[in-house]
């Protein structure tokens, strides 16, 4: 009898899986109740939001509720107060903490696949890019950044292009705005 011997593999120090792994450190999950998008987006719209995600220092989960126009308006109104449709709700159910490094997610979010859609036609990009915004959007949120100011607004949309440009897509929200100088960038939707 053969016994092979067995020694563990030196590993290297903990480091963020490249952007082309999906992280085991924060699980995505989407429902479609609705049946709004076809097993193609779905599976791209997974696959996608896992990687971006990967690439935050975060563990935990994000669950993710894909819903209509009608549905987003009544939960707009509910949990908001605000007549209307809107592209991401965010429900963080995460302990408070002030190390937003080392918060570990637990996170519910709804977004608006009409809104996508309408967006996502608007600026000529897929839908499965625009809804992955909406997630990173509503997660970058749970990490406490905001877009109540300037200052936080540019950061909190920064992050998003920074995440977004590892998986080789180009900004959703911000488009280059040419200009002699090529400097500048302008908003093109909100989210």
């Amino acid at each position: 009898m053969h016994k092979q011997a067995t020694q563990a593999e030196p590993t290297e120090p903990d480091q963020p899986p490249p952007a082309d792994q999906p992280s085991t450190s924060i699980t995505v999950e989407l429902f479609d109740a609705l049946s709004l998008i076809d097993n193609h987006t779905r599976t791209t719209l997974a696959d996608l939001a896992s990687r971006a995600l990967a690439q935050l220092p975060n563990q935990g989960q994000v669950r993710v509720s894909i819903v209509n126009d009608e549905r987003m308006s009544s939960a707009h109104e509910q949990f908001s107060g605000i007549t209307g449709t809107t592209d991401v709700l965010t429900f963080d159910l995460a302990p408070e903490t002030k190390t937003f490094d080392q918060k570990i997610l637990d996170t519910d979010l709804t977004i608006c696949f009409d809104e996508a859609m309408r967006q996502a036609a608007a600026l000529n990009h897929p839908v499965e890019h625009e809804l992955l915004l909406y997630i990173i959007h509503g997660t970058l949120h749970c990490l406490g950044y905001n877009d109540h100011d300037d200052d936080e607004y540019q950061r909190m949309h920064t992050k998003e292009d920074q995440l977004l440009a590892a998986l080789d897509i180009a900004p959703t929200f911000y488009k280059p705005a040419f200009n002699k100088e090529n400097t500048s960038t302008q908003p093109e939707n909100e989210s």
